[in-house]
């Protein structure tokens, strides 16, 4: 028996537990297969991959340095055709009061509006997305409290 997919609007708001980082803008994008993050300084040191996740521009920045000892090195085709090759690592996604694991990959974000996107990998079997709406997690969180 399938279950119920959720609906989730064109944007929205979620929470990283495993990144330490909450109430980030996310957009939701459908075009994408991968999800990503925002990062700079990211550096591979015997066999552990170290970032810095977000900048100064987010008010969620924390500035730490992530240690990742699991990762992996995944190819990622970007809109214009192009293909990089960027390391993905496993966290985890708090969305309508629900925590699930998400891959994601490290890419420089800066000129996006947005500092984390979300692709097909996740929202399959999970969301159904209506371009029409936005925050609809992070909404239904406010009304919860």
């Amino acid at each position: 028996m399938s279950k119920k997919k959720l609906i989730i609007g064109r944007t929205d708001r979620a929470d990283f537990p495993k990144l330490e980082i909450e109430n980030l803008d996310i957009k939701i994008d459908t075009g994408a297969y991968t999800s990503s993050i925002h990062c700079t300084n990211i550096v591979e040191e015997n066999g552990i991959l170290l970032a810095t996740l977000l900048d100064e521009a987010h008010e969620q920045y924390h500035g730490k340095q992530m240690k990742f000892e699991e990762y992996q090195i995944t190819s990622v085709r970007s809109s214009n055709g192009n293909s990089e090759l960027r390391y993905e690592v496993q966290a985890n996604i708090r969305l309508f009061s629900k925590l699930w694991k998400i891959s994601l990959t490290l890419s420089n974000r800066e000129q996006m509006r947005y500092p984390v996107l979300i692709g097909r990998k996740f929202l399959s079997s999970k969301f159904i997305v209506d371009s029409e709406l936005q925050d609809v997690s992070y909404l239904q969180g406010l009304h919860e409290n």
